[in-house]
């Protein structure tokens, strides 16, 4: 099994060292990936129960659960 691994390893190494534009294409996925997740994230995904007791948090989620269940319900009935 060792053995199995250890050549999957070296084949991918390989590859990788004899790559020319793969460096600058996997450097760019890479680069998107972090401003995706962590530049973003502090924007557009603020930490809504942060600095919260629990009880406080229980009651927020509580009220959300029952806010969200009130629109659902008040899109399924006609007016």
């Amino acid at each position: 099994m060792r053995n199995v691994i250890t050549s999957v390893w070296r084949f991918y190494i390989d590859g990788f060292k004899s790559m020319t534009w793969g460096r600058e294409l996997w450097l760019l996925i890479l680069l998107k990936v972090i401003i995706l997740f962590v530049l973003l994230r502090g924007f557009f995904f603020q930490p809504v129960l942060e600095g919260k007791s629990d009880t406080q948090k229980m009651e927020h989620v509580g009220m959300q659960l029952i806010e969200k269940q009130n629109q659902q319900t008040n899109i399924a009935q006609p007016n």
